[in-house]
C-alpha cells in the first residue's frame, strides 16, 4: 500500500499482519508458547520426572554426605544415632517399665532395635519431606524441574542411610541367636513397600510444608505419637491383653507398625507369625500403593505454585 505526502513523496505503509486481531492466547497457541512454570499433564510429569533420575540421586547423596560433614565421627552417626536411641528405650521402657513382657531378652533386643531403626527410617522422611520445598527455595526459584524430585531425593537419602544401619541391625540380630536364613530375603520387599509409603507421605507433607512452615514445628510431636502408639518398644497385642480387640487392631494395622513387624518377622527366629496380624503383606500394599500414588497425585496438582509467593 502507498499514498502521496504534500511533498509530493511516496510514502509506503507496512502491510497489515496475519497476527492482527489474534488475543494473546491466540498467539501462544499459534507460536507452540506455554505459560512459564505451568503444570504438565500427570503423564508428561512422571516422564519428566524420570528424566531427573539421575539428579535425585546425586542430590540425595550430596545431602547425605554433607549431614555429618561437621561432625568428627562423620557418617558414622548414621547408625549411632538410632542405635543410642535403641539403647536409651531398652533402659527405660525394658528394664524400668518392663514392657518386654512375652519376649526373652535374645528376642526384645533385636525387636527394640528394628523397631527404633524401621520407625526412624519412616520418621526422618516425613521430617525431610516437611521442609522439601520450603527449604530448598533458592534452588526451586532459580531452576526449571519437577519440583516432586526433592521429596522423591530426601525418601531415598533416607533409604540410604538406612542400609547403613542395616549392617548394625543384622550384626544385632546374629549376636542374639538369629541366625541367616530364607526368610532374611524378605526384608527386601518389605522395605520397598515402605519406601514407598515413605515417599508418598514425603510428598504430601512437602506440599503441606511449602505454604505452612510451622507444620514443621508440629511433625516432632505428631511423629512422637505414632512411635509410642505404633509398637516401637513393646508387642501391641501383649501389652493391650484384656483390652477392647478394636483398639490393638487399630494399632497393628497401622503402616509403622505393618513395617516393623514385617522387618522383625523376617530378621528374628523367635519373632512367629503368630506375632503378625491377618493378611499383613495385603496390608502393607495397600498402605504402600494407597499413600505412594495419592501423595504424588496431590503433589502434583500444586506443582506451578511451589516457590511463588
Amino acid at each position: 500500500m502507498s499514498d502521496t505526502t504534500q511533498e509530493g513523496a511516496i510514502a509506503v505503509s507496512a502491510p497489515p499482519s496475519p497476527d492482527d486481531g489474534l488475543s494473546p492466547a491466540d498467539l501462544a497457541a499459534k507460536y507452540g508458547l506455554a505459560v512459564s512454570g505451568a503444570r504438565p499433564g500427570l503423564r508428561d510429569y512422571v516422564r519428566q520426572l524420570w528424566g531427573r533420575r539421575h539428579f535425585i540421586l546425586a542430590f540425595s547423596q550430596a545431602k547425605l554426605t554433607a549431614q555429618y560433614s561437621q561432625a568428627k565421627l562423620g557418617q558414622l552417626w548414621q547408625v549411632a544415632t538410632p542405635l543410642l536411641n535403641a539403647l536409651v528405650y531398652y533402659l527405660i521402657f525394658g528394664l524400668i517399665l518392663g514392657t518386654r513382657k512375652g519376649f526373652s531378652q535374645e528376642v526384645f533386643i533385636p525387636f527394640l532395635v528394628t523397631g527404633v531403626f524401621v520407625f526412624t527410617f519412616t520418621q526422618n522422611s516425613v521430617m525431610a519431606g516437611v521442609r522439601a520445598i520450603s527449604g530448598n527455595l533458592g534452588l526451586v526459584r532459580a531452576l526449571h524441574f519437577p519440583r516432586a524430585s526433592l521429596p522423591v531425593s530426601f525418601a531415598l537419602q533416607q533409604l540410604q542411610q538406612l542400609m547403613f544401619s542395616m549392617i548394625v541391625l543384622i550384626v544385632v540380630a546374629v549376636s542374639f541367636g538369629s541366625y541367616p536364613r530364607l526368610a532374611w530375603v524378605l526384608v527386601v520387599p518389605a522395605l520397598a513397600l515402605q519406601f514407598l509409603f515413605n515417599t508418598g507421605l514425603a510428598l504430601i507433607m512437602a506440599r503441606l510444608g511449602s505454604k505452612t512452615p510451622d507444620l514443621a514445628q508440629l511433625m516432632p510431636f505428631i511423629m512422637r505419637t505414632w512411635m509410642y502408639s505404633s509398637g516401637v518398644m513393646f508387642s501391641i497385642p501383649v501389652m493391650l491383653e484384656g483390652k477392647p480387640s478394636w483398639i490393638a487392631d487399630i494399632l497393628q494395622y497401622n503402616p509403622a507398625a505393618i513395617y516393623m513387624d514385617l522387618v522383625r518377622y523376617a530378621l528374628i527366629d523367635g519373632y512367629g507369625s503368630q506375632n503378625l496380624p491377618a493378611h499383613v503383606w495385603a496390608v502393607a500394599l495397600l498402605w504402600s500403593v494407597l499413600l505412594g500414588v495419592a501423595g504424588f497425585v496431590y503433589f502434583w496438582k500444586a506443582e506451578e505454585r511451589y516457590g511463588r509467593g
